[in-house]
């Protein structure tokens, strides 16, 4: 059987001004998981969404890595769901990222107030009781993965692929395969590390999820570089 590497980016920039690029961890964690992949995997493809923290972490990834990687396809269905919208149909106020920076800043650990505000937000939009507040559904979001999780094993043809994306398309496809619940399912989000691997194992038809939320080679290298946002 062959193996899709299903790789959450690294850390991106919480707080800055352009959150989707990757922070100094964010980098560092992407090639240390390159030189860990470069001991495991010849990848006959690589595959990402089209959001920067996706292509950057290929390239820390490839850095590590030391050999060149094949060219990134872009599948926009890797895409993460629009956290930013989801939070705001929530708390419309934070629309206004000065608005947003000032509450968080009257708290001790700003990036755990935003996480809780977080999780209630996207309670409310898995709910599918405000689905019309939405671009795109919590189930449109789910047929969107799982769609381009076709598209890519037909592209692979059988090879081991390497795959940057975020945490929500990874959470949606081990619903898919685990058969859980919505709930469980923002569960297992909520754990998904920053430049974890989970492996996918694929032969024709046959799917099955080997190895989830994988960061061993972080804390063998620096118990530091595990984040989760």
């Amino acid at each position: 059987m062959a193996t899709i590497y299903l790789v959450r980016h690294g850390q991106a920039s919480f707080g800055k001004e352009n959150y989707d690029q990757l922070s100094p961890r964010g980098w560092e964690q992407g090639r240390v998981l390159g030189r860990w992949l470069a001991d495991k995997v010849q990848p006959g493809a690589v595959f990402g969404g089209n959001l920067q923290r996706h292509r950057e972490t290929v390239e820390a990834i490839a850095t590590g890595y030391g050999v060149a990687l094949p060219d990134m396809q872009v599948l926009e269905g890797l895409n993460e769901f629009n956290h930013l919208e989801v939070v705001e149909r929530l708390k419309p106020e934070w629309a206004d990222k000065q608005v947003m920076a000032r509450d968080l800043a009257s708290f001790p650990k700003p990036a755990r107030a935003f996480q809780q505000v977080f999780e209630q937000a996207v309670l409310r939009w898995v709910s599918g009781e405000h689905d019309a507040d939405y671009a795109e559904t919590w189930c449109g979001f789910r047929v969107r993965v799982n769609d381009a999780l076709e598209r890519l094993l037909a592209l692979a043809e059988g090879a081991d692929v390497i795959v940057a994306t975020s945490g929500g398309p990874i959470a949606v496809i081990a619903q898919s395969l685990l058969e859980l619940s919505d709930r469980k399912t923002l569960e297992l989000n909520s754990v998904i590390a920053n430049a974890s691997v989970s492996r996918l194992l694929y032969s024709g038809p046959r799917r099955s999820l080997s190895v989830f939320n994988n960061y061993s080679h972080l804390e063998a290298e620096d118990t530091a570089l595990v984040t989760f946002r």
